[in-house]
């Protein structure tokens, strides 16, 4: 099996996560500027399996697509044209809230919750954690 490469896409930086190898569990791999972006996938795509490729979908509480949605879609449409594998989007709702919730829990100190590269590294991780579970429930059913 390969890995699922989540993308949490930020006007200056992009949080990433990926899944191990068996797809079990997501786990935060780096936070990129945002302008290296391509780049690095593109790189870490040559290095490591990936069969997928995961974009947070910024939605307000309306169903509105986010003002960052304007930055977002130019890039996913340039990565579909360079990479031969699937790039879907995954709803983003709520994962900077939950990412702060988790450093919370989990005893991180004040300064390192205010590391902002950490927060988006964790919520592509939770963008990518909420997608593996929905995919298992649709295959449950």
């Amino acid at each position: 099996m390969a890995r699922i490469l989540a993308i949490d896409y930020g006007k200056r930086r992009t949080g990433l996560a990926v899944t191990d190898e068996l797809q079990i569990i997501a786990g935060g791999l780096t936070t990129v500027d945002t302008k290296n972006l391509l780049d690095y996938i593109l790189s870490y795509i040559g290095k490591e399996p990936v069969e997928r490729i995961v974009v947070g979908l910024p939605k307000q509480m309306n169903n509105e697509p986010s003002e960052n949605m304007c930055r977002i879609e130019p890039f996913v449409n340039r990565l579909r044209k360079l990479v031969k594998i699937p790039v879907e989007y995954y709803d983003e709702r709520f994962t900077s809230v939950l990412a702060h919730q988790a450093m919370l829990q989990s005893g991180i100190g004040k300064m390192a919750r205010r590391n902002k590269e950490l927060v988006d590294e964790i919520s592509a991780t939770i963008i990518l954690q909420s997608y593996m579970e929905s995919r298992r429930m649709r295959f449950e059913k």
